[in-house]
């Protein structure tokens, strides 16, 4: 048998049931007769903002596309669509379909591992792609697709027990989502790569275009930041270099409730938050991922219909992962808004006499917090972070 025939072997055994219930403690890779130092994370030379490609240039390069979309927004005009087809620059494609008043919502995306548990990692990764839909309030998916590449560097052993207990976590998360996986694509690529396509069908009462705040409105965020922040400072126990950094402002039991911490609220789904938006009639959200809390709030903040501005003052990190940043040197820049958040919060746009109420609901249904972080006001479609924004320390769940 080839050596990709057997990983997509191995991964058809996967998908085909067991309860998984052994695979929920943590990792260990000695259980597997890994070497006690097997780290998942040395299979991604690049993470955080490494992996995205800059929002300046991003742009450029989808100009062409934006055209491309352009001519045929003007062709469903034409045909006398009711439904607008929404899709360059935001979380999902919405896409009418020639049937019934439907349409399509979909998105992909992917990225290297961040945490050393692979299947906490599958399930971070499956989350990951769900929430560009539930950021525009779609909760139900239909069918996801799982994109997986093996990495050249891991031996038949690591590759044999780690990929399935990757892609076991992807399909528990997509069926903790309601959803199912029915395929996808596996390679050999010299870094490892998880990640996957969400699609639906629905109404256009099931999905909120986010361009609709208002000045007066606030701004909710579901999930803490500092994510970026507490993975690395997980990986730096392991190097004297690094630690001699931090070790001053945070101890390691403080960096090891602070990781599992982050790992958990990345594996979270937002489905809750999602299906809160139209209760608590939201205008709008943004997932909050890879450009961090500032690029997204711009980029939702540039398709507003009106003239408004988004304006942060607090912000929620996890515990004592601010003060990392800060001896860090600012090399995250978590405190200005750009530091990495693989798999965050949704920031939403609520009416400000129902924000509160919606926090005080998502935190009844899931136990978690949610946060009024900022406000709308007459602008230029521009997010800002106040000078000296309020940090507000989340406790880690022990």
């Amino acid at each position: 048998m080839s050596y990709q025939a057997d990983v997509l072997n191995a991964a058809h055994l996967e998908l085909q049931g067991g309860n998984g219930a052994e695979l929920r403690r943590p990792f260990d890779p000695t259980a597997h007769d890994l070497e006690p130092t097997f780290r998942l994370t040395r299979f991604a030379d690049l993470k955080g903002r490494g992996c995205k490609v800059p929002q300046e240039v991003l742009g450029k390069l989808v100009s062409a596309l934006q055209q491309d979309y352009s001519l045929q927004d003007q062709d469903a005009q034409f045909m006398n669509m009711a439904i607008p087809r929404i899709g360059i620059g935001l979380d999902c494609s919405v896409i009418p379909l020639r049937h019934g008043g439907l349409c399509l919502v979909q998105t992909t995306d992917f990225f290297y591992p961040i945490v050393d548990d692979p299947y906490m990692m599958g399930k971070i990764a499956c989350a990951n792609v769900l929430s560009d839909l539930y950021a525009m309030g779609v909760t139900d998916c239909d069918n996801m697709l799982m994109l997986l590449a093996v990495s050249t560097k891991m031996t038949e052993k690591e590759r044999d027990v780690v990929i399935p207990l990757i892609m076991r976590g992807f399909k528990d998360s997509a069926l903790e989502a309601g959803t199912t996986v029915t395929g996808g694509q596996s390679v050999v690529n010299p870094w490892c790569t998880i990640g996957g396509v969400a699609s639906t069908i629905c109404q256009p009462n099931e999905y909120i275009v986010p361009d609709n705040a208002v000045v007066g409105d606030v701004l909710v965020l579901t999930k803490p930041l500092g994510t970026q922040v507490a993975v690395n400072a997980h990986q730096w126990l392991d190097q004297p270099e690094r630690w001699n950094r931090i070790k001053l402002v945070v101890s390691e039991e403080d960096v090891r409730k602070a990781y599992h911490r982050a790992m958990n609220s990345m594996a979270r789904l937002n489905r809750t938050a999602a299906r809160l938006m139209h209760k608590y009639n939201a205008h709008g959200a943004t997932d909050i991922t890879g450009f961090g809390l500032l690029g997204h709030a711009q980029t939702l903040a540039s398709h507003q219909k009106k003239d408004v501005s988004f304006v942060i003052h607090n912000l929620p990190v996890i515990s004592k992962m601010a003060a990392v940043a800060k001896a860090c040197g600012n090399m995250f820049q978590l405190l200005q808004g750009h530091s990495a958040e693989t798999s965050g919060g949704l920031l939403i746009c609520l009416p400000r006499e129902q924000a509160a109420a919606y926090c005080k609901d998502i935190e009844k249904q899931e136990g978690y917090q949610a946060w009024i972080i900022g406000i709308v006001e007459k602008g230029n479609k521009t997010a800002r972070i106040i000078d000296k924004p309020r940090v507000i320390e989340v406790p880690a769940k022990d």
